[in-house]
């Protein structure tokens, strides 16, 4: 493994902004001034204007990637090493290790439109497959801490999608992809004046590399923009998902994605995913006096079903919940030089979860004997959310600014127990050795309050170069699985919230080809939830997160230019903890590569032809606490390309792992079978067309 990140012993620039150049000409430092963001106050600003560590993926750049998964995307945004499952799965990384258990997926806020596409108290690993990502006109990420406009779960980062604005639009892109999968989407919107309107539609059809991995996904996002005589501004829709896929399981054996005939076969074919969910908003803006206010009022309803294959017993998992919220925000400038913002936020949830077993548990006498067949969990939870923040922002001198601001957010869980206590069968009989293993607790009520603070300084170096520091703590309350969903002996799980100190040096500037950005971050996690031996959940753990990121983009001549992203990480375990009989503290987190990273040249000899060569580094990782086994990591090239037939109509390429390298997607160790992993497609190419009709 790479030896570790000696913070002390760095001498390079240090910044703030991950900006992800996009095409040929286009890096400058102007370009850069002219990008747009919604996701640090929620509402359209410059990059260049927020004191955040936000990288932003443009609607050329999203249009020239045209991504059959968001990790192809991602990769170019610093600081982030998810895994690509099977599927439309995923495990997220931002700065931060691939994080699993029940509420990892609470480190991450993922959004569209500014809407978390999950409650707060009910998140999923895999929810990114709820945004209509396809359609994008941007996505943006915040690294680290999200601001005081965004709260619980935005720990490790926020993603956000931004769809399209509405309007005059038609265009239909057909793709063919191997095994016989296929791509289609469509738009069609109007400009009638005062109204606005577009309809995105997304299908997806996979054969599946892996046997019986199969996935059909379809996506519709409608969106208006009007204007009411009193000047109220309106701007809303809908966004509906729908996923049905056959799931792939590990395959297990060392170097197991390298042997012809594993890397193929599916062990677990009777796992499947079906998803479907639903969000609905609009966004009032209007100005009063020295005031703006934006008001958002949503609903989001999500449904999900899936077979647990990675468990004994293989049980069945159904979840669902739906969401009222509102989001207020106001928005004042006090001077020429400075802005006051505050905001409330709220909603309610009502959630269930069901957890059943249809066939008899097979096994060792032991899981025979504590797993039953039957119904494991069946509970409801209502979850309330609130929310008060404010924001200030002010030009010290004519070089520096000031960014401060707070966050005092409380979340209410009311939990009702809809089977027998206690960790018995469904029908009350105990279990053999000394209980079942899935235990229910009794009716209960839980509340957690929280205050994020956040500092920030930038600095004006010189008119192109721009100096930031920033200090603030990110929160998460426990999830309702963390709290209520548990096993062994444990009946009350005493959980504190999540809490994620988090400091950053950082220096983003450029010249009339260039531009860079580059950060230096410090992180301290304290509450980390875990589960441990005795299958409790547990504030057991305190990590160390710190490293350095790079983004790069230079343009070499009119038709070529370079970019690039390098990471350089240290994500440590920080306090005793006993894992495989060993005291691991110190110790690399596993799934968390030191080095990683992207580098494309991109070339366009002719107005109408553009061409992408793209290298794709994942560096060795351990993958077990103990740092015992470990991952060697892979490099993949891709090629794109796209012809300009007419002004309307374009053909393209994507060669998709071009070298055939044989790696793992996802590599993992348990102590029951060894090394597994999820393996990584081998060459592949994807062909189609764009035609925009009007």
């Amino acid at each position: 493994m790479s030896c570790k990140l000696q913070l002390s012993k760095i001498a390079v620039p240090i910044a703030i902004f991950g900006m992800s150049s996009n095409l040929v000409g286009q890096n400058s430092q102007q370009t850069i001034e002219e990008i747009e963001v919604f996701a640090d106050s929620r509402r359209t600003e410059g990059l260049t204007e927020a004191n955040a560590s936000i990288s932003v993926l443009g609607e050329e750049e999203l249009d020239l990637i045209l991504q059959t998964h968001y990790q192809e995307a991602l990769a170019r945004v610093p600081g982030f090493s998810g895994n690509r499952n099977n599927g439309q799965e995923s495990l997220m990384a931002l700065r931060s290790p691939v994080l699993t258990g029940a509420g990892a997926c609470g480190a991450f806020l993922i959004a569209e439109n500014g809407i978390p596409v999950r409650s707060a108290g009910f998140c999923n690993v895999n929810e990114m497959f709820d945004t209509h990502s396809e359609y994008a006109q941007s996505i943006e990420v915040i690294r680290g801490p999200a601001s005081a406009f965004w709260g619980s779960n935005a720990l490790h980062g926020l993603v956000n999608v931004r769809l399209p604005d509405p309007g005059e639009v038609g265009e239909l892109t057909l793709e063919q992809g191997p095994r016989g999968s296929y791509r289609t989407k469509a738009a069609i919107g109007s400009d009638n004046g005062n109204f606005k309107q577009s309809l995105y539609l997304t299908g997806i059809n996979e054969e599946g590399y892996r046997d019986d991995s199969g996935v059909d996904q379809q996506k519709a996002s409608w969106l208006y923009e009007y204007t009411l005589p009193n000047g109220i501004k309106m701007e809303g829709g809908f966004t509906y998902n729908n996923l049905n896929q056959e799931t792939a399981g590990y395959v297990a054996g060392a170097k197991a994605y390298e042997d012809g005939n594993k890397r193929g076969t599916n062990p677990n074919p009777e796992a499947y995913r079906d998803s479907q969910s639903t969000r609905v908003w609009t966004r009032f803006t209007m100005e009063s006096g020295d005031w703006e206010y934006i008001a958002t009022p949503y609903f989001r309803e999500v449904n999900m079903n899936f077979v647990q294959h990675f468990l004994p017993g293989q049980p069945i998992e159904d979840t669902e919940h739906r969401s009222y919220g509102i989001q207020l925000a106001a928005f004042r400038d006090l001077t020429d030089s400075s802005t006051f913002s505050w905001g409330i936020d709220a909603e309610n949830t009502d959630g269930s979860l069901k957890q059943d077993q249809p066939n008899p548990t097979t096994g060792s006498l032991f899981v025979r004997r504590t797993i039953p067949q039957g119904m494991h969990y069946d509970y409801e939870v209502e979850a309330s959310q609130l929310a008060l923040f404010a924001n200030y922002e002010n030009s010290l001198t004519d070089r520096l600014e000031l960014s401060i601001g707070a966050r005092l957010e409380r979340m209410d869980y009311e939990y009702d127990n809809l089977m027998i206590d206690g960790r018995t069968d469904a029908n009350g009989v105990a279990c053999g050795f000394g209980g079942c293993r899935y235990s229910r607790p009794a009716d209960r009520d839980d509340d957690f309050t929280e205050v994020s603070p956040k500092l920030g300084l930038s600095y004006e170096l010189s008119e192109n170069h721009t100096l930031f520091a920033r200090a603030q703590r990110g929160i998460r309350a426990p999830q309702a699985t963390e709290l209520y969903r548990l096993q062994g002996s444990q009946t009350v799980a005493d959980l504190d919230p999540v809490e994620l100190d988090s400091y950053e040096l950082a220096l983003q500037g450029g010249g009339n080809n260039w531009n860079y950005s580059a950060a230096v971050y410090w992180m301290d996690k304290e509450n980390e939830i875990l589960q441990n031996s005795d299958r409790m959940n547990l504030n057991g753990s305190e990590t160390r997160h710190q490293g350095f990121e790079l983004a790069v983009g230079y343009d070499l001549t009119d038709s070529l230019s370079v970019n690039g992203v390098f990471n350089y990480a240290d994500h440590t375990y920080d306090n005793d903890l006993v894992s495989g009989g060993q005291n691991i503290n110190g110790n690399d987190i596993d799934t968390a590569p030191d080095q990683f990273g992207n580098l494309r040249l991109t070339y366009r000899p002719m107005d109408n032809l553009l061409a992408e060569l793209e290298l794709v580094h994942m560096g060795e990782y351990y993958t077990n606490p103990e740092n015992t086994a470990s991952y060697g990591g892979h490099d993949l090239l891709n090629l794109r390309m796209q012809y300009d037939v007419t002004e309307d109509f374009m053909v393209y390429v994507n060669v998709m792992n071009l070298a055939d390298e044989e790696y793992a997607e996802r590599a993992d160790f348990s102590g029951w079978v060894g090394d597994r992993y999820f393996p990584g497609e081998p060459i592949r190419a994807f062909i189609g067309f764009t035609w925009k009709y009007r």
